[in-house]
């Protein structure tokens, strides 16, 4: 047995142990349907100004990131991302939604989108609370 500490993000390595996961999670809950779902918003140029991305696994919607660029904050952008981004998500049998936040990006922010947060880890020097926002859809 060898232990190897990588100091680069080898795709392969990923995905070998992502499948591993996945033939676990078979096993254990059946069949898998984990779709990507994305949201992007752009500008008159067609650039990316503001996007949403995450999947969708065991009817719940899990976010990954949400960034709108600063010049376009504080205009509904984030609030359009997410309303678009649960309506697939629904679309596709999401029963829930979930999310995880630093305290200095957005906690508040998923709160008025009808996130509770369910818990969190504490800060310490040189790393801010993290917030984890939990959503059940009626």
């Amino acid at each position: 047995m060898k232990v190897q500490v990588l100091e680069s993000e080898q795709p392969q390595i990923v995905d070998h142990l992502v499948n591993g996961v996945r033939e676990f999670n078979f096993n254990q809950m059946g069949n898998e349907t984990s779709k990507p779902l994305t949201v992007v918003i752009r500008d008159q140029n067609d650039t990316i100004i503001a996007g949403l991305s995450g999947r969708t696994i065991y009817h719940k919607f899990l976010i990954n990131v949400l960034w709108v660029n600063d010049k376009y904050r504080g205009q509904g952008l984030g609030f359009q991302l997410m309303e678009k981004a649960e309506q697939e998500a629904k679309h596709q049998g999401c029963k829930a939604a979930q999310v995880d936040t630093l305290e200095f990006q957005a906690p508040s922010f998923y709160q008025k989108c009808g996130f509770e947060i369910i818990g969190t880890a504490p800060g310490f020097k040189g790393c801010p609370e993290q917030y984890f926002l939990f959503k059940t859809y009626d």
